[in-house]
């Protein structure tokens, strides 16, 4: 019973499954460059593979994690980050600097990402069962909202909120 409260309880948070996920990726990502670069006698990266590595980073966050797709970063401040994590001062990164450098780098994302998922999965279809008791009083209205299935009507507002989620993403 333990081990099942314990493995829920981490499913439940969040946070470490982000990390795990963007570790899993730049893990992958790392592993794809490096592959190459065998003949070297240090597994690190250059510039331009790091430059190359944060844009299949971006690319696969923003193909497995959910919401808008976001940027990567310019060249410029690529270079800035990666003299900040060059801990060793070598101009390469080895997998832990490349992986804090990546953590450091997405989290902007990631919090507007957790932030979107907690307003489309948990906001919305509370708001709207309570807008759904509220309603069920009106006179004209109670009646027919009072018809329409929790499950339904929690749908089609969590639905209004993802719809307007991504209408204010093109404006951005």
């Amino acid at each position: 019973m333990g081990q099942v409260w314990a493995s829920l309880q981490e499913k439940l948070q969040g946070r470490h499954w982000k990390e795990r996920q963007v570790r899993k990726i730049t893990d992958k990502v790392f592993d794809r460059l490096t592959e190459d670069t065998q003949r070297r006698e240090k597994e690190a990266l250059q510039f331009e593979e790091v430059y190359i590595a944060v844009l299949c980073v971006y690319n696969d966050i923003n193909k497995y994690l959910p919401g808008p797709h976001y940027d990567p970063p310019s060249k410029e401040r690529l270079k800035a980050l990666m003299n900040e994590f060059d801990i060793d001062m070598n101009g390469l990164l080895d997998r832990e600097e490349f992986a804090e450098f990546i953590r450091k780098l997405t989290a902007e994302s990631l919090c507007a990402i957790s932030l979107k998922l907690i307003i489309t999965l948990v906001a919305a279809p509370a708001l709207a069962l309570a807008t759904k008791r509220a309603t069920e009083g009106v006179p004209g209205v109670g009646k027919v909202v009072h018809k329409v299935p929790n499950a339904i009507y929690a749908s089609a507002i969590t639905l209004a909120a993802v719809l307007i989620q991504r209408s204010a993403e093109g404006v951005e």
